[in-house]
């Protein structure tokens, strides 16, 4: 695997039912189940502000975690439900899936551009303008990549860069069918102008 799978810390939750559940919360904890795989549900609790800071940072439902509980083996999880207080919306109960090295799931992958010292586009004062800084595929949970690479180091201005253009980790896919932007190379403003006046000048001192 390519990419650091985030530690996601939690304690296992003796008691079950509405009951232990409330204590739990009380104590500034969020009760959670995971479920799945070989193994039995197994009842934990995760401190509320660990989790919160969690969601705020966004992609919660798609990322992968490695989940640590005292006693218990690390496992491979994703989250397929957060409830939430109806009122105040803040999380209450959390569920995790274990995953097998060959479940397939969706996951945001970030990325990385380069070559942009080198494109032709660029040395003309071109920008590159980054459409989508992550994409969303369907990975296999044991051979999640890093990040994809776009190489735009033979780049012109107006060239515009599609997922096609993207070499994709073996059994990786893109979660949308089409042929979306990823990035481009676009001229600044007054470039083309500039351009198109320095062509009209070269044409008339050839006619003269």
């Amino acid at each position: 695997m390519a990419g650091e799978i985030p530690d996601l810390v939690a304690t296992e939750r003796t008691g079950t039912g509405k009951g232990a559940a409330r204590q739990a919360r009380r104590d500034g904890l969020v009760p959670g189940i995971v479920y799945g795989g070989e193994a039995d549900p197994l009842p934990i609790n995760i401190p509320f502000n660990v989790l919160l800071k969690r969601l705020k940072q966004g992609r919660f439902l798609s990322t992968l975690f490695n989940l640590k509980v005292e006693g218990q083996e690390d496992v491979r999880v994703i989250c397929r439900g957060v409830q939430r207080h109806v009122v105040k919306d803040l999380p209450t109960h959390v569920d995790f899936m274990r995953l097998k090295r060959n479940s397939l799931i969706n996951l945001f992958i970030p990325v990385e551009i380069i070559g942009e010292e080198e494109a032709p586009g660029m040395k003309k004062g071109g920008v590159v303008t980054h459409v989508r800084t992550e994409v969303e595929l369907i990975v296999t949970a044991g051979d999640i990549p890093e990040k994809i690479t776009l190489d735009v180091s033979a780049g012109n201005l107006g060239d515009v860069y599609h997922i096609s253009d993207i070499t994709l980790p073996a059994g990786a896919k893109s979660v949308i069918d089409r042929d979306f932007v990823i990035a481009n190379i676009t001229a600044p403003a007054g470039l083309g102008s500039s351009d198109d006046e320095d062509e009209a000048t070269e044409v008339e001192a050839a006619e003269a």
